[in-house]
């Protein structure tokens, strides 16, 4: 299948299936050197995995990675490395009565009009599981990010259904935040907004209870991120970052900085005013900062320097307990009620997702930016 490879410099390339053996990742362009054992992909996977709590799918999956290449004596050697995530709780027994009927918003008619031919457990390909290796291969462009330039990524839910978190500043977002509640319990549904993550979990429950599911938008936000990253006309950073968002299972609408909401502003009311950095200036030049941040911390599509703000809308779970008409693989009216375990809301889950591949387009752009200064400069 053609698009299985994401990025440049740093490229990733996946494979696998919802109901198969497993999934896996190859990582290209990853540097020397990066400290990486299988115990650091572990945190991020555990975030991501099902069955993690009340809210989210009950399939039993440990994601368990396994590095098959490229890491030696506990470092990257800058040569292809392959990990390995096991499935272990298929039950591909749960789709076997629909597997001539087309499920409502999912991918079932549009991959039989592709290929004329479709794993049907689970989504096979289409499948968010996919997205396990995706959530592993993020950590590794964490950590080539953390050591290059001091970045860091910090996604969490901004909003579910119509309960919309108060985040004033969402670069001082941390990560205990996201996922501590004040009192120490896990913060199941990744809101740092803790009134406001109650109402969610109520929220998701009741949708749960009436046999439906409900959608949301998931904030990311990269901070220490320098100013020159991204390309001017097609290879924009926003451009890349959006797409990679957009590759994500459910993703609807990707925004960034003030998003649509520059619609309703007058020019100056947009845009934000330039002063001078506090402190020292960097090798390349002045160093500057905005006052505000509409712009989401990238301009004509390079970064600015400033955090980059992202939102990503992903709609309701397609899979619902509840019967709905659709049509069979022949065309023949019928009704279809889809079994499975599926999660009552995406957006606690997807976190970690759309975490991984907004660090992955900045490893890739920052490799692509320092590339004739060598490795040494990572």
């Amino acid at each position: 299948m053609p698009g299985d490879s994401f990025g440049h410099s740093f490229r990733i390339t996946t494979a696998g299936e919802s109901h198969g053996p497993g999934n896996v990742v190859i990582i290209d362009g990853c540097p020397p050197g990066i400290p990486l054992a299988e115990s650091d992909l572990t945190g991020d996977l555990a975030r991501r995995r099902p069955g993690q709590s009340r809210i989210v799918t009950p399939r039993k999956e440990p994601d368990a990675p396994e590095i098959l290449s490229g890491v030696f004596e506990g470092k990257t050697t800058g040569t292809s490395i392959a990990i390995l995530i096991r499935n272990v709780d298929q039950r591909g027994r749960d789709y076997a009565d629909i597997r001539d009927k087309y499920r409502p918003g999912h991918a079932d008619y549009t991959y039989d009009a592709k290929y004329g031919r479709r794993d049907y457990r689970g989504g096979g390909r289409a499948s968010a599981r996919e997205t396990s290796v995706r959530v592993a291969a993020g950590v590794v462009a964490k950590r080539i990010i953390a050591s290059a330039f001091g970045g860091r990524v910090i996604g969490y839910v901004r909003q579910v259904g119509d309960v919309v978190a108060e985040v004033p500043d969402p670069a001082a977002v941390s990560p205990e935040r996201v996922e501590r509640l004040p009192d120490g319990a896990p913060n199941m549904v990744r809101c740092p907004d803790a009134a406001r993550a109650a109402e969610m979990v109520a929220l998701i429950d009741r949708v749960r209870e009436a046999r439906d599911s409900i959608g949301g938008v998931a904030e990311i936000v990269a901070v220490g991120v320098p100013p020159g990253l991204g390309e001017p006309v097609f290879d924009k950073l926003k451009a890349d970052l959006a797409k990679a968002l957009f590759s994500l299972p459910a993703v609807l609408g990707v925004e960034y900085g003030v998003g649509f909401g520059c619609a309703a502003l007058r020019g100056s009311e947009n845009n934000d005013l330039f002063r001078p950095a506090e402190g020292a200036a960097p090798p390349a030049g002045p160093r500057v900062v905005t006052g505000t941040n509409r712009h989401g911390g990238m301009l004509g599509g390079i970064s600015s320097g400033m955090p980059i703000v992202l939102r990503a809308a992903v709609k309701p779970t397609s899979s619902l307990p509840r019967e709905q008409a659709t049509v069979t693989t022949g065309g023949g009216p019928t009704t279809i009620r889809t079994k499975g375990r599926h999660d009552p809301c995406l957006l606690p889950r997807f976190v970690p997702m759309a975490e991984a591949m907004v660090a992955i387009v900045l490893a890739d752009h920052w490799l692509r930016w320092r590339a004739p200064a060598g490795p040494q400069d990572v």
